[in-house]
C-alpha cells in the first residue's frame, strides 16, 4: 500500500524555517558549508518521502495510534516530523522541527 503524504502549511513553513537557520548561520561562520542548508532540506524532504510506505513503522507521538513522530538523521542530530495517518490513503505532515528544538512551533 501506498500513501500519498501531503504537508500543511505550518509545517512548509517549517522546511522554509530550517532551511533559514542552518543558511544563516553558516553564513555567519568563516569557512561556513553553503551547501549545508540545502543537504538539511533534502535530508527533511527525502524522510518525508518514506511515509509513503510505512508510516506505522515510526514512533507514537500521544495516545492515538495515528498520531507519530518520524526521526530524520541528519549530521550529529536530525529532525522530528510529527504526522498523522489520516485513513487509508493519506498522511499528514503537521510540523517539523529540529531535534534540539523543545517543542513545535
Amino acid at each position: 500500500m501506498t500513501f500519498k503524504v501531503r504537508l500543511t502549511r505550518q509545517a512548509e513553513a517549517d522546511l522554509e524555517r530550517l532551511f533559514d537557520f542552518v543558511l544563516e548561520r553558516e553564513l555567519a561562520r568563516d569557512g561556513g558549508d553553503l551547501e549545508l542548508a540545502q543537504e538539511a532540506l533534502l535530508a527533511m524532504r527525502a524522510g518525508i518521502e518514506t511515509l509513503q510506505a510505512s508510516p506505522f513503522t515510526c514512533r507514537k507521538a500521544g495516545r492515538s495510534p495515528f498520531l507519530r513522530e518520524l526521526v530524520i538523521p541528519f549530521g550529529h542530530t536530525g529532525y522530528i516530523a510529527l504526522f498523522e495517518v489520516e485513513d487509508a490513503a493519506t498522511v499528514t505532515v503537521l510540523a517539523v522541527r529540529h531535534q534540539l528544538e523543545d517543542d513545535y512551533h
